[in-house]
C-alpha cells in the first residue's frame, strides 16, 4: 500500500505517516448498520468536566459489528471493505444468502467478492469463524469470544492475532501475543487469520 507523508505544517504533522489502501469503500457506509455516537466532551451526567482535555474532534457514526457470527451454514459474500473511524482494524460488509448484511472485522487478505462462512463445518480459511474445537493446532485466529455466544473480545485491533496451542477436551489453549497462555471453553468460536491494516502501527 503507498504510504504519503504530510507537510510539515506544524511539529505534529512533520513526522505523521499516510497508509492509502485504495480497496476502501469510499462512500457511506451501510445505513442500517450505524447508530449515533454523541460525544462527552469529558463530562459526567451533571455536566462537570471529569475528564480534561476532551473535546472537539470529528463527528463519527459508530458502526454495528457481528462480533457473535451466529448465522452458522448461511454463505456470504464480501460486498466491500470498509474504513471504520472507530476502531483501528478494517471492516467487512457482508451479504448472506438471505439478503441480510452485517459489518465483521475484516481479516487480513480478505478482499471484494470473497466467500465467508461460519459454523464447525466452515472451511479453515481467512473469514471463517469455528469453535475452537473445530479449529487445527497451530492455528492463527482473532476475535476469540471468552465465553460461549458473548461475541469476540480477544485480538480485535489492526493486526492483532492469537495462535492456538493446544485442544484439551473441554478447554484450548491459546498464546496471546504478550506470551501468556489462556485458557479458553473450546465451544468459544474464533476467526481464523490475523485481522486487516497490520501497517497501522507505522
Amino acid at each position: 500500500m503507498p504510504i504519503a507523508q504530510s507537510k510539515p505544517t506544524s511539529p505534529a504533522k512533520r513526522f505523521e505517516i499516510k497508509v492509502y489502501d485504495k480497496s476502501l469503500h469510499k462512500g457511506q457506509p451501510y445505513a442500517k448498520l450505524v447508530a449515533i455516537k454523541k460525544k462527552t466532551g469529558g463530562r459526567n451526567n451533571l455536566g462537570r468536566i471529569t475528564t480534561r482535555h476532551i473535546g472537539g474532534g470529528h463527528k463519527q457514526k459508530y458502526r454495528i459489528i457481528d462480533f457473535k457470527r451466529d448465522k452458522d451454514g448461511i454463505p456470504s459474500k464480501v460486498e466491500r471493505i470498509e474504513y471504520d473511524p472507530n476502531r483501528s482494524a478494517h471492516i467487512a460488509l457482508l451479504v448472506y444468502a438471505d439478503g441480510e448484511r452485517r459489518y465483521i472485522i475484516a481479516p487480513r487478505g480478505l478482499s471484494a467478492g470473497d466467500a465467508v462462512i461460519s459454523g464447525a463445518d466452515a472451511p479453515i480459511k481467512a473469514g471463517s469463524c469455528l469453535p475452537l474445537n473445530s479449529i487445527p493446532v497451530g492455528s492463527v485466529i482473532h476475535c476469540v469470544e471468552m465465553k460461549p455466544g458473548k461475541g469476540a473480545q480477544i485480538a480485535r485491533s489492526a493486526g492483532a492475532s492469537v495462535q492456538l496451542i493446544a485442544k484439551d477436551g473441554l478447554y484450548a489453549t491459546v498464546r496471546l501475543r504478550s506470551g501468556e497462555m489462556r485458557k479458553i471453553l473450546s465451544d468459544c468460536k474464533a476467526v481464523i487469520g490475523e485481522v486487516s491494516n497490520h501497517e497501522n502501527n507505522l
